[in-house]
């Protein structure tokens, strides 16, 4: 985007922020209505210069972006002295495609993306880069050599997940519950989950007796197509690797109508917090923890020295990173944690959680961590 267009634009935005409030305010904050979907803009007041990072979330109703992510995206950039500005697609493909483009009208000199189909984005990401703004593919892929890519190992998730369940039980018949069809993570996470398990699928150890993706990630739908399963196999289901812990939340339901929760273990990701107090009551075995806020931190770095003209192989912690299709793209790749009974100190340390919501309902003595 040209510099003149570009300063009109800022000029504009700061009108506007002027507007609203008073004279000696530092920083502001704006909510706009935008296809019926919520952006929100924060600024703090800053010179012609002054970066303004754009994020597309898929869907903003998710808990974990507002809690966790956001946050430390948002400090990130503050401390980068740039100006956050956001849209929600509310998980519509369409209105995302709309909301990068807005995005760019609005300044974005950088943007951020939580694609909600990493396919059907890819035409507002060229657009972008054909107008020299870089973009950071954020916790989900998109297939663009072109664009910075910002994860945690999630084939390295898949494989933390089947250790521990294949740990758990080594021998039984197995459920897969995987995550969006849309998503390419939905693919890692599977592709790592069958590196440790085909061992012993070989060996006839491990026979898979139902396996489905799960629309948009959603509960709901994970808990349908696992009462599907239960009823196809007459319950005779010892284990099941669930690839997130939405996901693993459904699968729980389902199994506790048959009174099998706590007893079919169930793994899941992210270490939300329903999930951590379903690790201490003991029906759910696994939850692979990301911290998202040392990924939210990540991109807002990242935004903020690529929209500087930093090259993507000077960015630091990037490594190269191999795409399905081929594609070699510059990415940084955060290690995560399986947290399981043994370890939920690892997450009440951190801040993430705190005892009493971990240990609701959890009777005393039966978890270390809990009174």
């Amino acid at each position: 985007m040209k510099r003149s267009v570009k300063l009109l634009i800022l000029l504009a935005v700061f009108a506007m922020i002027v507007a609203a409030c008073s004279s000696d305010s530092d920083d502001t904050t704006t909510t706009a209505a935008a296809g019926g979907d919520e952006t929100t803009t924060t600024a703090a007041a800053g010179g012609d210069d002054e970066i303004i990072v754009g994020v597309s979330w898929n869907n903003y109703n998710e808990e974990r972006w507002a809690k966790w992510d956001e946050p430390d995206i948002k400090a990130a950039l503050e401390a980068g002295g740039a100006t956050y500005i956001s849209s929600d697609a509310g998980s519509s493909v369409e209105q995302q495609l709309t909301d990068v483009e807005n995005l760019i009208s609005q300044g974005a000199d950088a943007l951020i993306i939580l694609a909600q189909d990493g396919t059907a984005i890819k035409p507002a990401v060229q657009s972008a880069l054909d107008q020299g703004i870089p973009v950071i593919a954020y916790d989900r892929l998109i297939e663009d050599p072109g664009a910075f890519y910002i994860t945690f190992d999630n084939v390295e998730v898949g494989r933390m997940q089947a250790r521990a369940i294949l740990e758990a039980v080594p021998q039984g018949n197995y459920v897969m519950i995987k995550g969006n069809a849309a998503d390419a993570n939905a693919d890692f996470l599977r592709g790592g989950q069958q590196e440790v398990l085909q061992d012993a699928i070989d060996a006839g150890d491990v026979v898979i007796v139902g396996e489905s993706y799960t629309d948009n990630w959603a509960p709901e739908v994970a808990q349908t197509n696992m009462e599907q399963f239960l009823t196809e196999n007459n319950n005779d289901v010892q284990a099941v690797v669930a690839s997130n812990d939405g996901t693993a939340g459904g699968v729980v339901a389902a199994l506790a109508a048959q009174g099998l929760d706590g007893v079919v273990p169930v793994s899941g990701q992210d270490g939300d917090g329903a999930a951590l107090n379903r690790v201490a009551l003991g029906t759910q075995t696994v939850s692979v923890w990301k911290d998202a806020r040392e990924l939210g931190k990540a991109a807002g770095v990242a935004a903020v020295l690529l929209a500087q003209g930093t090259a993507m192989a000077d960015i630091p912690g990037m490594v190269m990173f191999t795409t399905p299709e081929g594609n070699e793209m510059f990415s940084i790749l955060l290690t995560p944690i399986p947290i399981k009974q043994d370890n939920l100190n690892v997450v009440v340390d951190a801040g993430w959680i705190s005892v009493d919501d971990l240990c609701k309902d959890v009777e005393a003595g039966t978890v270390a961590v809990c009174p």
